[in-house]
């Protein structure tokens, strides 16, 4: 009995945790004069506190790995919301199909050249230059 008692806490401060975070954000996104919505704040919000290790991220494990668990159950509500929008969506086919190829094609280049820049092969001789470099500095603070 106990250890249900204890399960059930972990659930209901995680989901305590996770709900204070997305209202703080919804309330300073109403404060904003840019409209960015409140549940994005909210994730900021719980991302800061646990990349900070302010809040453990044991106090939140639980709710999220129920939430991950059960994340295609809680998309189906907007897929149908979206068929709604059925009449709009096959009158603007192409230009949707257009700016996705468009968006891709540009995050696959800035992709490419940072991954390029920060993994580019440096020259052999600049290394070995380099490594003198740093063996004479630390024979010089030895002395």
């Amino acid at each position: 009995m106990l250890h249900a008692l204890t399960l059930c806490w972990y659930y209901i401060r995680a989901f305590i945790i996770i709900y204070l975070c997305l209202y703080a954000g919804i309330g300073i996104s109403s404060l904003l004069p840019i409209e960015i919505p409140g549940s994005i704040i909210g994730m900021l919000i719980l991302f800061a506190l646990l990349a900070s290790q302010i809040l453990p991220s044991e106090w939140v494990k639980p709710g999220c790995h129920l939430l991950v668990r059960y994340m295609a159950l809680l998309f189906v509500p907007i897929g149908v919301g979206v068929m709604v929008y059925y009449q709009l969506l096959v009158s603007q086919f192409g230009p949707i199909v257009i700016s996705c190829l468009i968006s891709t094609f540009i995050t696959m280049l800035v992709v490419a050249y940072s991954s390029n820049y920060f993994h580019r092969v440096r020259d052999v001789r600049q290394m070995q230059d380099l490594r003198r470099h740093r063996s004479s500095n630390t024979h010089k603070e030895e002395k």
